[in-house]
């Protein structure tokens, strides 16, 4: 419906132009030679045309106001035109009118707005409308409008004839031609249509499934520019999608041959990727080139995905294996090495008992039995480390854990040049061991303090993320342990929490490396940053449920 009136409206301005540039064409004429047109002729034209606009215009709104009634009203402008072109030809001659070709609109017009069958019944009542008026002229019976019989007697029958015959051949060769032109152009349109919504059909699928791929994917131009970028590439890159569009591959991905990549199908590899904001990211990425079906290089798509936190996770897994087996070893050798030690320390306090050994020997047994309670408290961290207590999880408040802890501390001679800033909010508690979770602390407490020989700040705060994690339906607390100690080199921060490893003279290794255990045990994760004289950050992650 839409489609005809809209072709209806434009047939009636069509109209309004040629009849415009007629009256225009024929003013100009009359202009230039006055004699050219009889004065009644030029009259009855004029009152033609405005008769015409009238009938245009009540058209337009009709078709504005009234929609129902296009079909009838479109059959009225064929009509019409017909009349129009029929009394045109009567006004200016009759059998000597050059104006019967005007027909042929009429024809066309009747085609354009509803096929070849109403082109043709156009076709057919222009050609009796035209033969009448050439017949009524010839014999006579328009005089009364101007068309004298003499006119036709001088023409004669035959040319008559002749000019009536031509002109049903120009009609009728007409309809059809522009019918099948007709036609052929609404197939093609229909056509159109259907692929018009075919591509919108898939281009709105490739577009959907393009955005919701869980893993980025980027096409290019030959050139090397953005050309998709898609959700998950935007998300990682932290570049939107429109800037990314026309941007050179170079300027997000640097790490990326991407010449390379547009000639040769790539297998899945890894590269090392920094974001904007300066967070490293190991990327999954796979790439091949992108032709048309001459096989014209057009670009190449990349798809890649973030494999920073199943490397991370395959790591802590390899790294727990390794820890198990390094505490079952400890254990054995503990449970091994302990039963002597209380024999030897056992024997050794009898003998020093003894009122027969003399003094400068009791010193001698003194740091015998000294040596032997430190391997005692060694294996004692062994046992604590290899063989951890099932967690007992009860809810308590983070900061009263700490403040008591701070409070027991003061007396210690490794915080007598330390402070301590305890930044944790009143409100905030976690579900955990308290035990186990107080030793956390204190180990971590007691790092820090070990690290800084002249002195300096201890700093514990938290902050509780916005969003979800997603494994476990918790919101997240960092609880953040930071010094203004010596700090931790590249190297060695890799192995801190590795057992038996330290930097410290006479240190068993085991703190940190309890920490993990314990932390582990709770399903929570720590990690640390450390610059070199700049001082060390631990970072405990601790799920918190939704309703507390």
């Amino acid at each position: 419906m839409l489609d005809k009136r809209k072709n209806l409206a434009w047939l009636i301005l069509t109209r309004l132009i040629v009849v415009s540039l007629f009256l225009a064409s024929i003013t100009y004429f009359n202009i230039r030679q006055p004699d050219l047109f009889p004065h009644q002729m030029l009259w009855n034209v004029a009152r033609l045309i405005i008769f015409t606009y009238g009938f245009s215009i009540i058209s337009l709104l009709l078709i504005r106001y009234y929609p129902s009634i296009i079909s009838p009203l479109g059959y009225a402008q064929i009509v019409w035109e017909t009349l129009f072109v029929s009394i045109l030809v009567v006004i200016t001659g009759g059998i000597t009118s050059t104006y019967g070709f005007f027909y042929n609109l009429a024809i066309i017009n009747a085609c354009y707005l509803f096929g070849r069958r109403e082109a043709l019944y156009t076709a057919s009542f222009c050609g009796i409308i035209y033969g009448l008026i050439l017949e009524l002229h010839y014999f006579g019976r328009l005089e009364n409008l101007g068309l004298l019989r003499e006119l036709g007697d001088l023409y004669g029958p035959n040319h008559i004839l002749s000019l009536m015959f031509t002109n049903f051949l120009a009609f009728f060769l007409t309809a059809i031609l522009t019918g099948y032109l007709a036609e052929r152009a609404r197939r093609s349109e229909s056509a159109l249509k259907e692929k018009v919504v075919d591509y919108e059909d898939l281009e709105r699928v490739n577009s959907i499934i393009v955005s919701t791929l869980d893993s980025g994917l980027v096409t290019i131009n030959s050139k090397g520019r953005v050309r998709v970028f898609n959700r998950y590439a935007s998300e990682l890159t932290g570049i939107d999608q429109q800037k990314a569009y026309d941007l050179e591959l170079a300027e997000i991905f640097p790490e990326i041959d991407i010449e390379y990549y547009q000639n040769n199908y790539q297998e899945r590899k890894e590269i090392c990727y920094t974001s904007k904001n300066g967070v490293k990211k190991i990327l999954s990425i796979k790439t091949a080139p992108l032709s048309d079906k001459d096989g014209n290089l057009l670009g190449a798509v990349i798809d890649f995905k973030d494999l920073t936190e199943i490397r991370a996770m395959e790591a802590r897994l390899k790294k727990t294996d390794r820890l198990a087996a390094i505490g079952e070893l400890s254990a054995r050798m503990a449970h091994e090495v302990r039963n002597p030690l209380a024999s030897i320390s056992g024997s050794v306090q009898l003998i020093s008992d003894s009122a027969l050994v003399p003094a400068s020997e009791k010193k001698l047994l003194d740091i015998i039995l000294r040596e032997t309670w430190r391997l005692d408290n060694m294996l004692r961290e062994f046992l604590l480390y290899s063989r951890p207590v099932t967690p007992e999880i009860i809810r308590f408040s983070l900061n009263a854990l700490i403040s008591d802890l701070v409070s027991l501390i003061k007396g210690d001679e490794r915080f007598a040049a330390v402070s301590i800033k305890n930044a944790i909010m009143d409100d905030v508690d976690i579900c955990a061991d308290h035990d186990q979770f107080r030793q956390v602390i204190w180990n971590l407490l007691i790092n820090a303090a070990e690290s800084m020989d002249s002195g300096g700040e201890i700093s514990l705060y938290a902050d509780i993320q916005k969003g979800i994690v997603p494994s476990s339906g918790k919101r997240l607390l960092n609880l953040k342990i930071s010094d203004s100690g010596v700090g931790i080199s590249k190297k060695d921060l890799e192995l801190v929490f590795e057992p038996f490893f330290t930097t410290k003279a006479g240190g068993t290794g085991l703190g940190l490396a309890t920490v993990y255990r314990i932390l582990e045990a709770h399903d929570f994760l720590i990690s640390v940053e450390s610059t070199l004289g700049q001082g060390t950050c631990f970072t405990i992650c601790v799920p918190i449920p939704e309703n507390i």
